[in-house]
């Protein structure tokens, strides 16, 4: 006869459910397209990884997709990055023919970001666009690019300190190439609190037309236009800037840099709260 069962134990309170910390903000990095050993493949920098967590939110990679789910994406991000490549933005979007046929291109990219760029704004989506991704964003507002900045009269060879020769070393390629002058009362000059400071440089394309409504944000010594954004209308929350340079590389060790994946942090934060607020099942911290 087996024994009598042990009576279980009197169940005890479960504990009061702690509040959640909230989630991170998602920040969205779209791919460039590649072939590798036969294979189609996405593909993202590491350091662009790397720099969306320094600023306190999650990456998010995204390959190329129609309008029904980008719209879905978007729907649950809290902004955008545009990163660097090194293939150009293809120059049939403003209406010239390739120049040097020699240089990367991605047209699938550009199919991609030039679209997203549009409905970002539209939504009011923090964004931050980097070397590849400014040249994108001119683009896709209307303005156009020079194909090799080195070429044209009067402008320094912004592909870095050696020109494009590919035996320099990283470290000396991504290092201080000239400065730029931050224009006053303007998006970068409020993340930083500087008027000036030097930066790297590392492309031959870049804006010869800003786009209509686009500011000019600051300037390389010959003029050049290094970097730019999109005002918002008045008391209307948003936040976007178009660097043509690199602040991802080292950005820890850049307090410019870091000045400005803070500011796009933050601005990732707040478009969170709004959006959680706007959707309160979406919040795990208001779960019991």
């Amino acid at each position: 006869m087996p024994p009598p069962a042990t009576p279980a134990p009197p169940a005890l309170p479960l504990p009061l459910p702690l509040p959640l910390p909230p989630s991170l903000p998602l920040v969205v990095l779209p791919t460039c397209q590649r072939e590798h050993d036969g294979h189609a493949i996405h593909t993202v920098g590491r350091k662009y990884a790397d720099a969306v967590r320094l600023a306190g939110a999650v990456p998010l990679f995204a390959p190329p997709c129609d309008a029904r789910e980008l719209a879905a994406l978007l729907d649950g991000v809290d902004g955008v990055l545009l990163t660097g490549s090194p293939s150009n933005v293809h120059p049939s979007h403003f209406h010239e023919a390739v120049h040097n046929p020699s240089l990367p291109l991605d047209p699938a990219r550009d199919g991609f970001t030039l679209s997203l760029i549009r409905a970002v704004l539209a939504r009011g989506l923090p964004l931050l666009a980097i070397c590849r991704g400014t040249q994108e964003v001119n683009v896709a507002l209307g303005g156009s690019l020079y194909q090799a900045v080195q070429e044209e009269p009067g402008f320094l060879d912004h592909r870095g300190p050696e020109g494009a020769d590919p035996a320099v070393s990283v470290d000396v390629a991504y290092g201080p190439a000239h400065s730029v002058a931050v224009q006053p009362g303007g998006v970068l000059a409020a993340a930083t609190g500087r008027s000036s400071f030097d930066v790297n440089s590392l492309h031959g394309q870049g804006v010869r037309i800003l786009a209509p409504g686009l500011r000019v944000e600051a300037l390389a010594p010959d003029g050049f236009i290094e970097a730019f954004s999109l005002p918002f209308p008045e008391k209307t929350p948003g936040f976007n800037l178009c660097l043509q340079w690199h602040p991802e590389w080292q950005a820890a060790r850049n307090p410019v840099s870091m000045a400005i994946f803070s500011a796009f942090g933050q601005a990732a934060r707040q478009h969170q709260a709004r959006r959680l607020a706007r959707r309160p099942q979406d919040n795990p911290a208001q779960h019991p």
